[in-house]
Order: structure tokens, then sequence, then C-alpha cells
């Protein structure tokens, strides 16, 4: 498994192809974190911001590799392997682009923002969940709009949008549990952790994985 996610890694830094999600997640958060905005607010933008960047990564790591170089893969690993392999690689770029992202976020923030009635590292660490929770529920998007769930690529980037829209509106949505928990802590009081959002975004990652690996190795 370590050679397919190097394998797929490398694939999907040589494709270049990651640096349009990356540089529209890098533009929401140089536009959306004010002076004077309160800590948990910004970290609250740098979370939701990362539901559909990550589901944008995830759709280019599964479908980067061409098809003919996907069959003899999948016919030496197995296509579960394969699959598994692509939305690993795609779901540990999106968690490392959040985890820098909101640490600088933090820092800004933390400098310029309003940490009245703030514990400035519990913040950090609420946020530090919030993002693990936003990028895993993403992937999470990702991995159901994507092939070889959807194949076409038109109606693919069409359920992603939406998904990553429904994701962050959602109540039952653990990205916008995580994300509300900052923003409304960032009004009201003490930040929560999003211990529960964190959960669920696991569980959801892990299913959705888990069904796409499955249609993958039925259609293989």
């Amino acid at each position: 498994m370590t050679a397919l996610l190097r394998y797929q890694g490398a694939l999907l830094l040589r494709s270049q192809r990651w640096l349009a999600p990356l540089i529209a997640y890098a533009a929401l958060v140089a536009v959306g974190i004010r002076p004077g905005d309160p800590v948990a607010d910004s970290l609250g933008l740098v979370a939701a911001g990362l539901v559909p960047a990550a589901a944008w990564l995830v759709r280019i790591c599964v479908s980067v590799e061409p098809d003919a170089a996907r069959a003899c893969t999948a016919a030496a690993a197995g296509p579960v392997r394969v699959h598994a392999a692509a939305l690993l690689a795609a779901s540990t770029g999106a968690l490392l682009a959040g985890a820098a992202a909101a640490a600088v976020a933090a820092a800004v923030a933390l400098l310029t923002g309003d940490r009245s009635g703030t514990d400035p590292g519990r913040a950090a660490l609420a946020g530090a969940l919030a993002v693990a929770a936003c990028a895993l529920t993403g992937a999470a998007v990702g991995a159901l709009c994507s092939r070889p769930l959807v194949r076409r690529r038109g109606h693919g980037i069409l359920a992603a949008t939406l998904g990553s829209l429904l994701a962050l509106i959602l109540a039952v949505s653990p990205a916008r549990g995580a994300v509300s928990a900052l923003v409304t802590a960032g009004r009201s009081g003490p930040v929560p952790l999003p211990l529960t959002a964190l959960a669920g975004a696991l569980l959801l990652a892990a299913g959705a994985g888990a069904a796409a690996c499955l249609v993958a190795a039925r259609r293989s």
C-alpha cells in the first residue's frame, strides 16, 4: 500500500492539477480573514473552505491516472487497493493543505483578530479539529462524486459542487457541526472542541471510501 500511495501522490503532484483547488482555497482564506474579526470566526472560515477544496482534490486524484494505466495498476495490485490509495493520497493532501492554512490563519487571527473572551490555545485546537472534520467531509463528497460512482466529468463536477454546498448547510453534516461550533463560540463564549463532528466525519469518509472501492472492484 505504501508503494501505491507514493505512486498516486507522484501522479497528483506531477499533473499540477492540484494547483487550482489550492490556489482557490488560499485566495478564499486570504480574502476572508480580516483584522478585528473574532478568532473563532476566522478559523471557521478556514475549515469551511476546505470542504469544496478537498472534494475537488479527491476528484482530481482519482481521475488523474489514464484509463489504460489504471487498468494495469488494478490488475497488478487489485482495484480496491488502487482506488483506496488514490482516495488516501488526496485526503492526505487536503489535510496537509488545511493544516498549513490553519496554522497561518491561526497566527494571523490571533495577532490581528478579536481575542476577547477566547483562550488562544483552545481556539487553535478547536480550529485544527474543525479543519480535519471539514477535510474528511470534503473527501467523502469527492469520493461519492467521482469515478467509478460518477463517470461523466460534467455530472461529477455538478454533484461535487452540490454535495459541498449541502455539507456546509445540512444540520446533520459533520462539517456544518464543526464550523457552527466555532462561529457560535466566536460570539457567545468559550470555544467547544468539535470532537463529535470529527468522529462523524471519520465515519462518513470511511463509508464513502468503502462504497467507492466496492464499486471499483465490481466494475473492474
